[in-house]
This record gives structure tokens, C-alpha cells and sequence, in this order.
């Protein structure tokens, strides 16, 4: 698989690479994550426990899709029935592709080792399974607190997560119908959105040629991304599967200001061609 060289994108506009490094790289490693922010990236991670409690980066509750080559048995087995050792033998990059072979599963640890000096190295961590109190004294131990976005769909785990690390960056995620996601809103409204630095928005992309190509429609996105600014918290969406850079743009023009994607050079591209645009 052919990586895209990328032009840095200047901050604040934060593209997640989704998993890593969206399809570029095999997902959760680090060398997914080393790659996304060597182009101005920020790589998203998965966190789940190990049986005997490290936390490491692994995205799905079994072992049925990604580690290559193993007994059929194991499977069925999660990252949280196994010990740290028998995790750290599984090979997640081969299922990608061949040049990938011996990728392994991050200690997120080790993840934060690599962020240590470089300020500019933002990571999101999205919760699967793990104790907040450990993630609290790992993120304090290695100094991260200001360079982690803390990510769930759930408000009360972001509440309590900034109770514990008040400086670090919080995403909520959120998908549905436009009807469902009305509520969610009105939901959170009556918190004042509390604990929420970053709110995503899962946008599902039609007919760009067609009056409306957005689920949620545009203006239900217009108007949540006003009302985001005014609290100043920035508005991402995410589209799965999206490589048209025409949505990119338009979702721009409704008030978007970062994105999570699979394909990172697409919005990057956006985002170029939307600020030269405004600039003239």
C-alpha cells in the first residue's frame, strides 16, 4: 500500500487519522501513529486492558479479524482474557498487507514515550475497556495531559475523565438520525455541554449534486456548528468511506472545523483549496 506524502496541515485544524492512520498503515500500531504525525495527523487509538492490566491499543472485541496466523481457538478470545505476553505475540500488520508482517499491539505506554518532547503530537484515545484511575496516574507519569483527546460517546465518562485531568482535551462522538441526534443535543445542552472540548458528528454522504447530500442536512450541521463556536468547542464530523473532497469542502463551508477519516489526504486537500478560496 502506497503512503501519500502530505503537506502539514497548520494547527488548529485537527484531522484524525482514524485508528492510526486511517487505511494508509494497519490500524492501532505505532508505527500507524509515528506515520500520522510525522504529516501533521492526529492519530486516533483504541484502548483495552490486557488481563493482567496494561493498557494497550487494539480496536475490536475479538481476535476473529486483525492478528494473523493464529489458532482458530483463540479467536473468540479478547485482549482482556489475554496476559500482556501472549497479546504482545500477535501480529496485526500482515492483515494489511505482506511489507506490514510483525507489526505488533502498542503498550500505550511506549505510545506516550514517543509523544514525550514533542508537544506537537496529539493523540485521541477512545475508550473500550480500561480503568480511569490507572489511564489518570499513566497520562501524569508521562506528562501527556495536554496532548491527549479523551474520546467516548458516552457524556458521564467524559465528565469523569475531567474531573481527574482537567487540562487535557475531551471528544464526544456521536451517530444516529437526525431526529436522534436532536436529542442527544438537547440532552447535552442541559449540562452546558460539561466536560466537552471536541464533539464529532457521524455524517452519513449522498449525491453531492443533489439538494441536499448530508444526513444530518446541512442546515441541522450549520447550526450545531454555530452554536459549538459560541462555546468554543470545535466541531468535527466524520464520514466513513467518504474519499470525495467536494464533501470536505462543503461541510467546511457549514462550519466544520476538523474531521476524522479513513483517507487523510482528501480533507488535508479540502482544507487547502477551501483556504485559498476564502483567501481570494
Amino acid at each position: 500500500i502506497a503512503t501519500v506524502a502530505l503537506a502539514k496541515e497548520p494547527a488548529p485544524f485537527h484531522i484524525q487519522a482514524h485508528r492510526g492512520a486511517g487505511d494508509a498503515l494497519p490500524e492501532n500500531t505505532l508505527e500507524s501513529f509515528e506515520w500520522s504525525w510525522q504529516h501533521g495527523l492526529t492519530p486516533e487509538s483504541d484502548l483495552r486492558m490486557t488481563k493482567d492490566g496494561t493498557i494497550v491499543c487494539f480496536h475490536d472485541p475479538n481476535l476473529k479479524r486483525v492478528p494473523y496466523k493464529i489458532d482458530e481457538a483463540l479467536k473468540e478470545s479478547s485482549i482482556e482474557e489475554l496476559p500482556l505476553a501472549e497479546v504482545e505475540k500477535l501480529d496485526v500488520g500482515s492483515f494489511r498487507a505482506p511489507q506490514f508482517a510483525g507489526q505488533r499491539v502498542p503498550i500505550l505506554a511506549n505510545v506516550f514515550d514517543a509523544m514525550h518532547g514533542h508537544p506537537d503530537r496529539m493523540l485521541y484515545l477512545d475508550i473500550k475497556s480500561i480503568k480511569l484511575d490507572q489511564l489518570e496516574k499513566l497520562v501524569r507519569e508521562k506528562g501527556v495531559e495536554h496532548q491527549i483527546i479523551f474520546t467516548s460517546e458516552h457524556p458521564k465518562l467524559l465528565r469523569d475523565w475531567k474531573k481527574l485531568v482537567p487540562e487535557s482535551h475531551t471528544l464526544l462522538w456521536n451517530r444516529g438520525t437526525e431526529e436522534q441526534l436532536t436529542k442527544k443535543m438537547a440532552d447535552l445542552r442541559k449540562t452546558k455541554f460539561a466536560g466537552i472540548t471536541h464533539l464529532q458528528i457521524h455524517v452519513q454522504v449522498g449525491d453531492l449534486n443533489s439538494a441536499e447530500p448530508f444526513m444530518p442536512s446541512s442546515d441541522w450541521l450549520r447550526k450545531l456548528g454555530k452554536e459549538l463556536k459560541s462555546r468554543g468547542i470545535v466541531f468535527q464530523t466524520f464520514s466513513a468511506e467518504c474519499k470525495d473532497q467536494k464533501a470536505f469542502e462543503k461541510l467546511l463551508g457549514l462550519g466544520v472545523k476538523s474531521c476524522a477519516t479513513d483517507y487523510p489526504e482528501v480533507p488535508l486537500a479540502a482544507v487547502k483549496n477551501f483556504r485559498e478560496k476564502a483567501d481570494h
